[in-house]
């Protein structure tokens, strides 16, 4: 049973020095700091570097044994409230 959970971005080097962007990874802690989770997202090469934080994805949520216990997918959408019925959504 988790009550709470932290969320760690694990950085990459190569990210920190070019910029460029690479597939987003998470560890997903308990409040001991044991990981119980692993997050990684799902994207291609174009679609980061292109879409910027607006990008659409799929986030794999792995347990300690490799088993994916949870898929988020976030669509491409527009974060303009021009355009409200386009709003981004998970």
């Amino acid at each position: 049973q988790i009550d709470q959970i932290l969320i760690h971005q694990q950085i990459e080097l190569l990210e920190i020095l070019t910029g460029f962007e690479t597939n987003n990874k998470y560890e997903i802690k308990n409040v001991l700091g044991q990981r119980v989770y692993f997050a990684a997202e799902d994207t291609d090469c174009c679609t980061r570097n292109c879409c910027g934080p607006s990008r659409p994805f799929t986030l794999r949520i792995i347990d300690n044994l490799g088993h994916e216990v949870i898929t988020l997918q976030r669509p491409l959408r527009c974060s303009s409230c021009c355009f409200p019925c386009c709003l981004q959504e998970v």
